[in-house]
């Protein structure tokens, strides 16, 4: 191993049909880490996987892969080398229905610098995926199971989960977050997982990414997202007063009492201000803030 590829885009477009499915995407992908691609369903999260690892060329705008040996600042559309280190595994697996497990491995192989024969084999038996049947004859979670399996023993560089694992049962899936955090502690490299399962992959990821309709929501390293909000609760008057000017997400209010999650740093001075009111303030979990971020309702900043 080179060690994990950096990604890059510039002004990212796709449009199917005349309706932008990416828009105008600019985004870096740092190397060596575990980035979490979040957006809800049609936010965009599949066509950027797919454009990422030259599975379709934008049509506008331009993906940059960098890092390795590969040197900086390369397309992978329609590059044989960058791609050979850019391995993409998506729910349906792009499998040949027809061929025997044991096919579909040796293919992996074959074109694949970093394969690791040793790490497939122990995949398979803790997956117990059966390596003389077909694919075809697979159960759903098998099928997921077996895509997992190549992803992981791919090594590759640049290795892309896009919601791959939705066919697996939650053992199967906690096998699978447990495998993958293993073998990038011991081989690291840049991961990336598209997902809408938050609160599942939350502890794996180090940087996040949302969408939304195509569009870039936030970029940034999970431990700063989680700072960015937060729940106040208290007297309804103390807590309207607390959160004037601040950026709302959410409110409730039962009797006398108000909850509001916010968006943005509590500075000094308003925590100071929220523990003298005898406001209660609490951290906002990360898929409360996806859910919040790419909800109908957008943020509002607050008139009160």
């Amino acid at each position: 191993m080179t060690g994990g590829l950096g990604v890059s885009t510039e002004n990212l477009s796709v449009r199917f049909g005349g309706v932008p499915a990416l828009d105008r995407l600019d985004l870096r992908l740092a190397p060596d880490k575990i980035h979490g691609l979040l957006g809800r369903n049609g936010s965009g999260k599949s066509t950027l996987a797919a454009v990422l690892a030259g599975f379709r060329q934008p049509d506008e705008g331009r993906v940059l892969i960098d890092g390795g040996d590969l040197g900086t600042g390369l397309s992978p559309y329609e590059d044989a080398v960058v791609t050979s280190r850019i391995c993409l595994i998506r729910e349906s697996g792009d499998l040949v229905d027809s061929a025997p497990v044991k096919q579909a491995l040796a293919l992996a192989r074959s074109l694949r610098p970093y394969w690791d024969d040793d790490l497939a084999g122990e995949l398979l038996d803790k997956f117990e995926v059966p390596t003389r049947k077909k694919v075809q004859k697979l159960s759903r979670g098998k099928k997921s199971a077996l895509g997992v399996v190549l992803g992981l023993a791919s090594r590759a560089p640049l290795t892309i989960f896009d919601e791959s694992y939705l066919g697996m049962d939650v053992p199967s899936r906690t096998l699978f977050y447990d495998a993958l955090l293993a073998d990038y502690t011991e081989v690291p490299r840049t991961i990336v997982l598209s997902t809408h399962l938050v609160s599942e992959v939350s502890a794996l990821l180090e940087e996040v990414v949302i969408l939304d309709n195509g569009k870039l929501v936030t970029q940034s390293p999970v431990d700063s997202l989680r700072g960015r909000g937060a729940s106040i609760v208290g007297p309804a008057a103390a807590v309207d007063e607390l959160t004037t000017g601040l950026t709302v997400l959410a409110e409730q209010r039962l009797g006398g009492t108000k909850s509001v999650t916010v968006l943005g740093d509590l500075d000094d001075a308003l925590l100071a201000k929220a523990h003298s009111a005898g406001l209660e303030i609490g951290p906002v979990g990360l898929q409360d803030l996806f859910v919040h971020l790419t909800g109908t309702t957008r943020p509002k900043e607050s008139t009160r």
